[in-house]
């Protein structure tokens, strides 16, 4: 009955007949299982892992990460004026000691190490002077925030706690914050009066974020005191009920009446564009000696790459010049329930032998044995319809708890194709060994991270295999096409959001119009790009690092400077940077003291 029922929505959903078995197909293609590989060949060469592979900074920077991380357990509380002011005066005391360091005898990767730490606390202090506008702009919703701010600092402090005074503090808190909202209200109710405040998606957003680190905030110091001591609980217990219930269902006001989130539904791509004055601190930080339209510019010319390549695929499939049709016949490719998981799994094999048997990059056994699969929720979907991956490749694809709409988008978003296309950007040689190689060589880098050396990468290997021939048939190139059409959109979307040309739903419809994604798909990438924690140069990261390192491949490894195997292998072990200080790193170029970003890599007017 139950095999029946199997086929029955098989032929409902329309399914490819496809399914993968190990009679059919080697699903490992010559790698044994991992509980079968002797444990000799997971031991490295001990003898040059004993030779020194830092630079002379590393401990310099292990230190000012941890002592930076330790002024945020100092003052925990985000976004106070008095942790913003302390993170501030630590930068500026760590570039002052930088600058006046001897720095003549340092090495190739200890320069770097140099700049990268330069570059980073400039970086940070603008990150901070942001943050302080942006607080700046949210008072008028959050009046309270400072001084519940000062009861946990006051708590770091080890001051004992007046019960009576802090019960006070509570209860003024909770008569501001329903002044807000009065006010608020009266914003939204039609001409403003004297005290109404005009409501703003975006810092209402922020406001609602910032309710809830401060919730937890309070929490923690509420819990520290009650119970422990007496006269605390007694005077306090009952002003922080109300007070953390206030702010709740100011939280719900905030994301419903402003934000305009409904009950029961997605709640809205609103995001927070930084400008072009922070998308010029966010490209100097990544060292990428271009403006926001130069990099659109350059997007559009790898668009139009794409749309001829696009064309060719239409024109074997008999379709003429309808990419769209190509695209269509590409998304219905989809396996069966049940299939997915074996067939990620062949098609992580089959990409660790395309590349071992050219001598790509050295793949150690461990590597290839350490990675494991988890499926992906359907709440998780809506935000990332497509896999992800990293130590582990997380899978998306339909659920029996789907309704049927839903099934079919999973299905059609995940087809054989466009998994063929990524399963490598997210294991190996992408993501999975990214991560390998950064918890073994050059730790400390990982303070560095950046998406133009975490994306570039794997998106470099994905115009990496596209040369060599991996995608041969029609169809497999198509998967491959709408990932790269993808990456381009990425940079002119994101972009033109954040110099506040575009709204979300431009963006949503640029991607339907120009890519074509599916209208579900579109809106859970544009609310992963702006509603989530990713920087605003993120999406910009993935085509633009492998423009970069497209661009140094060509100049080290086609130039005849160095070998394919040494090129790839010394990005891996150098550790996570800028794509530029990897060129420095790379050619051996011994940086002064007062190089400036200048690595033009696609020409002076692209």
């Amino acid at each position: 009955m139950k095999n029946h029922a199997v086929r029955c929505l098989v032929a409902t959903l329309g399914f490819s007949t496809l399914t993968l078995s190990a009679a059919e197909v080697d699903l490992r293609y010559g790698q044994p299982p991992q509980s079968q590989r002797p444990a000799s060949d997971y031991v490295p060469d001990l003898t040059a892992l004993a030779q020194p592979q830092s630079s002379e900074l590393r401990e310099l920077v292990e230190r000012f990460r941890a002592d930076r991380a330790g002024l945020e357990v100092m003052h925990p509380v985000p976004g106070s004026p008095l942790q913003l002011r302390r993170l501030a005066e630590f930068h500026r005391a760590w570039g002052e000691k930088l600058d006046a360091m001897n720095y003549d005898p340092l090495g190739v990767d200890g320069r770097i190490d140099w700049h990268l730490l330069r570059s980073e606390i400039k970086y940070r202090l603008g990150l901070i002077e942001r943050q302080q506008k942006r607080m700046a702009e949210m008072v008028p919703l959050l009046p309270f925030f400072e001084q519940l701010a000062g009861l946990q600092e006051k708590r770091r402090e080890y001051a004992k706690p007046d019960g009576k005074s802090s019960a006070a503090t509570l209860a003024d808190a909770r008569v501001q914050l329903e002044a807000a909202r009065k006010a608020l209200e009266a914003g939204l109710s039609g001409p403003a009066s004297e005290n109404a405040i005009k409501p703003d998606k975006i810092v209402a957003l922020r406001a609602i974020n910032q309710i809830a680190a401060t919730t937890r905030q309070l929490g923690d110091w509420f819990k520290h005191y009650d119970g422990y001591d007496p006269e605390f609980g007694w005077w306090t217990r009952e002003p922080y009920k109300r007070l953390t219930g206030a702010l709740d269902d100011y939280a719900k006001f905030l994301r419903e009446k402003i934000v305009g989130a409904k009950p029961g539904e997605d709640e809205p791509i609103v995001g927070d564009p930084i400008g072009a004055d922070g998308l010029a601190v966010d490209l100097e930080r990544e060292m990428i000696p271009y403006t926001p339209e130069q990099l659109i510019a350059v997007a559009e010319k790898e668009f139009a790459w794409c749309e001829a390549e696009w064309r060719k695929v239409a024109q074997e499939l008999g379709y003429g010049d309808d990419w769209k049709k190509a695209l269509e016949k590409m998304k219905e490719d989809y396996v069966a329930p049940g299939d997915q998981p074996q067939m990620i799994a062949g098609l992580a094999y089959e990409a660790v032998d395309f590349i071992t048997k050219r001598d790509l990059i050295t793949v150690p056994p461990h590597m290839i044995d350490d990675w494991f699969m988890t499926m992906m929720s359907p709440e998780r979907q809506k935000v990332s319809p497509f896999f992800l991956g990293g130590d582990r490749i997380i899978v998306s694809f339909p659920t029996d708890t789907m309704d049927h709409q839903d099934k079919l988008d999973s299905l059609r978003a995940n087809n054989q194709h466009v998994c063929r296309a990524t399963v490598f950007h997210e294991l190996i040689p992408g993501h999975h060994m990214q991560g390998w190689f950064t918890d073994r060589f050059n730790q400390h880098r990982d303070l560095f991270n950046t998406p133009f050396w975490v994306e570039g990468w794997a998106l470099w290997w994905e115009f990496h295999l596209w040369d060599l021939g991996f995608q041969q048939k029609p169809l497999n190139r198509a998967g491959a096409l709408f990932w790269r059409s993808h990456r381009c959109a990425r940079i002119i979307f994101s972009l033109n959001f954040h110099l506040g040309k575009w709204t979300p739903q431009q963006c949503i419809d640029f991607l339907v119009d120009r890519v074509g994604h599916d209208r579900h798909t579109a809106t859970g990438e544009v609310r992963r790009s702006f509603n989530g924690d990713y920087s605003p140069l993120y999406q910009v990261g993935y085509m633009m690092g492998a423009i970069q390192l497209r661009a140094l491949y060509a100049e080290l490894v086609q130039g005849g400077k160095m070998g394919e195997k040494e090129f790839h292998d010394r990005i891996m072990t150098g550790g996570q940077m800028p794509i530029e200080m990897v060129r420095a790193r790379l050619s051996g170029t011994k940086l002064p003291k007062d190089y400036r970003t200048s690595w033009k890599f696609v020409g002076n007017n692209p």
